[in-house]
């Protein structure tokens, strides 16, 4: 009876934080599955050596500006390098479903073959036109 008595609260215990932990799984999979976002424009400026891009959240879901992340043929730039901001609000830290990103890269030297966004769940878009 003693150790029915201390072996069931554990297995309660066990199965709630499975529960829990496969909850998780779902919300983030239905995240994954509402997040969509598009290449607006992509422009490389030779003479400022910048490149800027927008991107738009045709989604459902909320993302972080600061969980977004930028590769320029395949190196993440240095976080100095790098400004945001989101319809036009530079200290923006959400980038809700409808609203535009601009991605501001600076020290550019050359125009890059292709540039990937990342959102903080996986979901990625590329692009590699730069002409606007």
């Amino acid at each position: 009876m003693i150790a029915a008595g201390i072996a069931v609260p554990s297995l309660v215990g066990s199965f709630g934080g499975l529960a829990g932990a496969q909850g998780e799984q779902i919300d983030r999979g239905v995240d994954a599955a509402n997040t969509e976002f598009e290449v607006w424009t992509s422009t490389y400026n030779g003479t400022a050596d910048t490149l800027e891009i927008r991107l738009n959240n045709t989604g459902s879901t909320t993302l972080s500006v600061n969980d977004t992340t930028v590769l320029v043929d395949g190196e993440i730039p240095a976080d100095g390098d790098v400004s945001t901001a989101v319809d036009g609000d530079g200290g923006a830290g959400l980038w809700l479903p409808g609203e535009t990103l601009r991605i501001t890269i600076e020290g550019v030297e050359q125009e890059p073959g292709r540039a990937k966004m990342v959102a903080e769940n996986g979901i990625a878009e590329t692009t590699t036109g730069f002409g606007g």
